[in-house]
């Protein structure tokens, strides 16, 4: 694996994070949206999420909000979806901002108008039909509304991400081959150790049964 600095890691990643929110607050929202503090976050089957408030400035009495995206579930989708979680996660610091403040995590019709208005169409499966409020509301893309439209506009400038989880296959390959079985060549008692292992049987205690291993478990 390529060394790169987590300097340049960590730059790269949240400037582009952020010159998509400041890019899609002036295209979808006039820039009226306040600041916030992207954060990446593992937060099980959620693409994202936004608390209001999670952040104090320190030994001041400034406050932010959290916009967090899920960098585990940026794999296999393309940049067009991630950044629409990201506008998703925008409309509801619109709601927070301009609106009237739902109950923790709740998507309600307000909500929902706001996120048909900039061409993103609220639903509970993610697809047409799908039902609009809930605690747990995805959406689908518009074709040809606000959001695509602005997309294809960042798109062309360039912008894409580069840094996303590694996937939960390579992730268990990793793992499967981190280790190798060994037989016990006298009884057949089988053992599990990192490859180069010295291995002595604790059933017929050969000293040198494991030296020879099989297949990776």
């Amino acid at each position: 694996m390529e060394n790169v600095s987590y300097e340049t890691i960590t730059t790269k990643q949240y400037i582009d994070l952020q010159t998509a929110y400041d890019f899609f607050n002036e295209e979808l929202f006039g820039g009226k949206l306040p600041q916030v503090l992207i954060t990446l976050q593992r937060k099980s089957h959620a693409y994202g999420y936004f608390s209001p408030n999670k952040f104090a400035g320190r030994g001041t009495k400034d406050k932010a909000h959290e916009l967090a995206l899920n960098p585990d579930l940026f794999v296999g989708r393309a940049d067009r979806e991630i950044f629409s979680t990201l506008v998703h996660e925008q409309a509801h610091v619109w709601q927070e901002t301009f609106g009237k403040t739902p109950r923790g995590g709740y998507h309600n019709k307000q909500w929902g108008t706001e996120m048909k208005r900039i061409g993103l169409y609220p639903s509970a499966t993610g697809k047409p039909e799908g039902k609009e409020t809930g605690q747990k509301v995805s959406h689908y893309i518009l074709d040809g509304g606000l959001y695509a439209i602005a997309y294809a506009k960042l798109e062309k400038q360039g912008l894409k991400l580069t840094w996303e989880s590694l996937s939960k296959a390579v992730v268990r390959a990793a793992k499967k081959e981190s280790k190798l079985k060994y037989t016990c060549t006298n009884c057949g008692q089988n053992s599990w150790a990192k490859p180069g292992a010295v291995l002595i049987c604790g059933v017929c205690f050969e000293a040198d049964g494991f030296e020879t291993p099989m297949e990776p478990a």
